[in-house]
């Protein structure tokens, strides 16, 4: 079933009144600075970023920007090509961002906590011109075997002559890369234009009608692509940016305290923060905080929990956003507008605006309503690929089945929809190995490459308890190896929120009749797997 046709639309329309109350503005910019030029010409004195040390204005930040974008000129000739930022979330990476768009180039955000190892592969993959950073993370890029003559220190950058616009400046420039899991143990870098940038922020300005009166609190790393709406409504509408602490997200109260302290009115957050608050029962014992919009994507939201903030919040515009990071963050949305029982699936909803979402069977086939297929994008927000990978590049973006007179290009997404009886596109699940956990998209053949590292392990299985959202680790061994040598093993090759939550030794893995890992059947015992002790019994 291709959804976006004239009835689809049509019940998008009526169902969501807010694409009509707040139409698309002109699209006048061919690169995202232009946003941020426009508003700091219009209110140069608006508080534009706050985090914990504290804030810059519109004006601060494009001075702070264009000198950084001065600083990497003076350091390269690169053109288009990445480089890299190395810092924690703050002012000053938002800040590093600009620079290096001013620069000409493309940023690839990195995250701080990630291990040596992997901090390593991404940088060899990508093969950045430069890197920012500064002085307090200077030693940990080394240790990942950065080269420091290709740093560039924050810092230093201040008093550089500054940086204009880029000249010849195109919308299929590529404005950053985001790495996303790998299969193959290699994380792959998302490259994404300033054409779907450009499109996907025009259709949330005109869907949410979010203006310069709006107070952003910010979750998403800046690694993480949910981050993008947040940064460039920010630009765009000259909304103020409130960089959240991470320790907030670990007591809600406090989180809650901050969002009321600091006036926020819109949140874009992944919905275990959400679900966080709700178990606590918090809304209903704290002051509230001017919660206008509650947007959420990057997982399944529990419609139980979903329920409850509506009822502490009434007045708010609640809405269910999904895309993979290869579509520009979001491809489809569901603005919460009738009620849903606990136990009811929330729609993802519509295409969002120069979107085309199609729904393929197993024959490549339109799916007849109601029957399942795998989610399919076509329009100007797919990524221009895979940076430095073109054999994936070609594998996730191929022609589309259903057109063949010329080229055109559709993402599939590998997840599973269907249509319900009101048009609305209804997630079902993954179609392989990969699943969402804390609001990342993670294969689980990455976390099984880094089991089989090590030397102690003979084979490994992952999977994942969707009903407990933990990662589980089988592996066949000698013996049964100590749990935190396990966690303190793997932590040097995966993050954090990648770490299996339940290791079980089995003394051989089974095998099906193709002399593979039996996934089935230790899928089939992940209730057992929830009560047995750290050995599992062999079927």
């Amino acid at each position: 079933m291709v959804m976006g046709t004239e009835a689809i639309c049509a019940t998008s329309r009526r169902t969501h009144p807010d694409n009509s109350r707040f139409p698309p503005r002109a699209q006048t910019i061919v690169n995202v600075l232009g946003y941020l030029e426009a508003t700091a010409a219009r209110m140069p004195s608006k508080t534009a970023l706050i985090d914990a040390r504290g804030s810059l204005t519109f004006l601060e930040l494009v001075q702070g920007a264009r000198a950084l974008g001065g600083a990497l000129a003076a350091r390269t000739q690169a053109r288009n090509e990445p480089i890299a930022v190395y810092l924690s979330k703050s002012k000053e990476c938002a800040t590093a961002f600009a620079g290096i768009l001013y620069s000409g180039n493309c940023y690839a955000p990195l995250d701080v906590k990630l291990p040596a190892a992997r901090v390593a592969s991404i940088l060899g993959s990508l093969r950045p011109a430069l890197t920012v950073t500064d002085r307090k993370h200077a030693a940990a890029l080394a240790e990942a075997g950065y080269d420091a003559s290709r740093m560039v220190f924050l810092e230093d950058a201040a008093s550089a002559p500054p940086a204009e616009l880029p000249a010849r400046s195109i919308d299929a420039d590529p404005a950053y890369i985001i790495h996303t899991s790998g299969s193959t143990g290699i994380p792959k870098g998302v490259t994404i234009a300033h054409r779907s940038v450009i499109d996907y922020i025009e259709w949330a300005l005109g869907t949410y009608g979010v203006d310069d009166t709006a107070v952003i609190g910010s979750q998403a790393p800046f690694h993480f692509d949910n981050s993008t709406l947040d940064l460039y409504l920010c630009f765009a509408a000259g909304a103020t940016l409130v960089l959240v602490p991470e320790d907030k997200y670990a007591f809600p109260v406090t989180l809650i305290d901050y969002l009321r302290e600091q006036g926020v009115t819109f949140v874009f957050w992944v919905p275990s923060v959400l679900v966080s608050v709700a178990n606590l029962d918090l809304l209903g014992k704290m002051e509230l905080p001017p919660l206008r919009h509650i947007l959420f994507a990057g997982e399944v939201m529990s419609t139980r929990h979903l329920n409850y903030w509506r009822k502490w919040f009434p007045g708010a515009l609640f809405s269910n956003l999904y895309g993979p990071t290869e579509i520009t963050v979001d491809c489809t949305y569901y603005i919460v507008e009738r009620e849903f029982a606990d136990h009811e699936a929330l729609p993802i909803g519509f295409p969002c605006r120069n979107s085309d979402i199609l729904i393929l069977n197993e024959e490549n086939q339109q799916a007849l309503p109601g029957e399942r297929g795998e989610l399919c994008v076509r329009g100007s927000s797919l990524a221009l690929g895979y940076w430095n990978d073109a054999e994936k590049t070609a594998a996730a973006f191929c022609q589309n089945p259903l057109q063949t007179h010329y080229p055109e290009r559709i993402y599939r997404t590998g997840d599973v929809v269907y249509a319900n009886e009101r048009g609305e596109i209804i997630f079902v699940g993954r179609n392989d190995g990969q699943i969402k956990h804390q609001g990342y998209r993670i294969e689980l053949g990455e976390i099984e490459t880094a089991a089989l590292s090590l030397t102690e392990i003979r084979n490994a299985c992952v999977l994942y308890d969707k009903e407990k959202s933990r990662i589980i680790l089988i592996y066949e061994a000698d013996t049964a190896l100590d749990a935190g040598f396990l966690r303190q093993s793997l932590g040097k090759l995966l993050p954090k929120y990648m770490l299996p939550a339940v290791s079980r030794w089995m003394e051989n893995l089974p095998l099906n009749a193709n002399g593979k890992i039996g996934r089935k059947a230790l899928a089939e015992r992940i209730v057992e797997m929830r009560t047995t002790p750290a050995k599992l019994q062999a079927a």
